[in-house]
């Protein structure tokens, strides 16, 4: 029964130690296809956080949302996170990430630690940033390069489609006032010719595009960047500009909000009063979100950041950085009381 393995067939009665080493090598070849198995098996994956993100800068505050639109069955929801003393984040696509055998996720979200640089510059390349937003691009950059390269198989994916987006909101220098960037992580993928069906994947540098201000004399309206890009619906601000029932019909029973629909209507959403955009914007979302969760936010250049409407998850806690100025945004505060 022996005649297919040849260095066993020479022998009339194979002796306990050839029997020992043959069941070796079978236990070896048995460790060695598991392992392969398993190394397929426990790829990491990741969780995308798929959905809306609303921004309206009003006179002397900036007004934000996020809303959870899942795209796919282990989606997570956008998380907000801060950034630096005058910039917090929303995280969308592959901001969690998993490996089969270890429950917890990794969170891109968590052990933020800036590569400091403080120095701004008044004019940016096309598809760059100033050196303070460049410097966080490139912490994310960093955090996501060793996740990224555990990805072996062949993707199916648009090379231009971000893996990862990042909306950074907050304020510029003093003279530069509110500004709204997105930066944008793209990947690509090279099949290694020897191994088969292995292909190594790299994360590329974050490609900006500032969102607000817009262009001098360009209409100031609402900002809204969408994960996936081809998320169906209308924008809110199509919405407004299109007299949608909803937003008419809210305006009305409200007179204040009157005013504040006039400003985005005539683009000049600077000029809208604070408190009457934070409670139009308050009313408005639930209306426009169709039932999907959603968190909502304020950030003044002195106050920092405020939740209006928090998330349901837990907000990991963190400690407060000793130098960190007390006007600084903090995600730590609690949320005002309506």
């Amino acid at each position: 029964m022996f005649s297919r393995f040849p260095i066993l067939s020479t022998l009339r009665e194979p002796s306990p130690r050839w029997c020992l080493l043959f069941l070796l090598l079978l236990f070896a070849v048995f460790l060695s296809a598991s392992g392969f198995a398993q190394g397929h098996e426990d790829e990491i994956i990741a969780n995308l956080a798929g959905g809306r993100v609303i921004i309206h800068v009003a006179k002397d505050v900036i007004l934000f949302a996020a809303i959870d639109q899942p795209v796919e069955r282990n989606s997570v929801p956008p998380r907000v996170m801060n950034l630096d003393a005058s910039h917090i984040g929303v995280l969308l696509g592959a901001s969690e990430w998993r490996v089969p055998a270890d429950p917890k996720p990794i969170r891109i979200d968590r052990d933020f630690h800036r590569v400091g640089a403080n120095e701004r510059r008044t004019d940016s390349a096309p598809g760059e940033a100033e050196p303070d937003l460049d410097a966080i691009g490139i912490t994310f950059l960093e955090k996501l390069r060793p996740l990224v390269g555990q990805l072996h198989h062949k993707l199916d994916f648009v090379p231009d489609d971000p893996i990862f987006q990042l909306v950074i909101i907050g304020y510029g220098s003093a003279q530069y006032g509110p500004e709204v960037w997105v930066a944008e992580y793209r990947i690509e993928q090279q099949q290694i010719a020897t191994r088969g069906e292995y292909w190594q994947t790299r994360i590329l540098r974050p490609r900006f595009t500032q969102l607000y201000p817009p262009e001098k004399h360009a209409p100031r309206t609402l900002v809204e960047v969408r994960y996936p890009v081809d998320l169906k619906g209308p924008r809110l601000s199509e919405l407004i500009q299109g007299n949608d029932p909803r937003v008419v019909q809210l305006a009305s029973r409200e007179p204040r909000f009157t005013k504040v629909l006039e400003n985005l209507h005539g683009g000049q959403a600077q000029k809208a009063a604070p408190l009457d955009s934070v409670d139009f914007m308050r009313a408005l979302l639930p209306l426009v979100a169709n039932d999907a969760p959603f968190v909502m936010g304020t950030m003044a250049e002195q106050h920092g950041f405020e939740w209006i409407v928090p998330p349901s998850e837990p907000v990991e806690k963190v400690e407060e950085d000793k130098n960190r100025p007390r006007e600084a945004p903090s995600l730590l505060r609690k949320p005002p009381k309506p």
